[in-house]
């Protein structure tokens, strides 16, 4: 029966690993915006900080109800920073869509830290899309010695995605 569900289910989460990214990237460079929403620039990176705050909260509790053996909370803390994270994807496409992007105007160290923080956010927001799908599917499909295989490295990946994503909110918020 589960072998039959990755033959379905496996080629879905590669399939969405790479229309994801490769959906933000074709985005950033449309040659023209389309602000349908209405909504200023400044509130949809702070709605992100929120969304990105809240995600790693969510982890971090998800993380300790695991490690205390509560598995209902932490399945459903799992749950809650998926659902986070899935709002946050959308909202960051019509963001995309909607608004030009904005560039970095700080100078000197805090220019070089930024853009660090910056790229390895984004380089690992383009693994977490993966990572996360195949950690909930194995964790809600009972597969437990894969799912904890995959969270090893999902749990950090995702946290730092997360918290640098609030970072990179800090550092552009007065360019906004």
């Amino acid at each position: 029966m589960l072998k039959n569900r990755d033959r379905v289910m496996v080629p879905t989460i590669v399939g969405l690993s790479i229309l994801v990214p490769v959906l933000v990237l074709i985005l950033m460079y449309l040659p023209e915006r389309y602000n349908f929403t209405g909504i200023e620039m400044g509130t949809f990176p702070f709605f992100h900080a929120v969304l990105n705050f809240c995600t790693a909260l969510l982890l971090i509790a998800g993380y300790f109800s695991m490690r205390m053996k509560e598995l209902t909370w932490h399945r459903n803390l799992m749950i809650g920073a998926f659902f986070l994270s899935a709002i946050f994807l959308v909202s960051y496409v019509v963001s995309k869509i909607s608004n030009d992007p904005v560039p970095y105007g700080g100078e000197g160290i805090l220019r070089s830290v930024y853009f660090f923080v910056l790229i390895t956010h984004i380089l690992l927001s383009a693994i977490i899309v993966p990572l996360v799908l195949f950690t909930m599917y194995r964790g809600l499909t009972g597969e437990v010695e894969k799912h904890r295989k995959v969270a090893r490295y999902t749990f950090p990946v995702w946290l730092y995605v997360a918290v640098t994503g609030v970072l990179v909110y800090i550092f552009m918020a007065p360019y906004y």
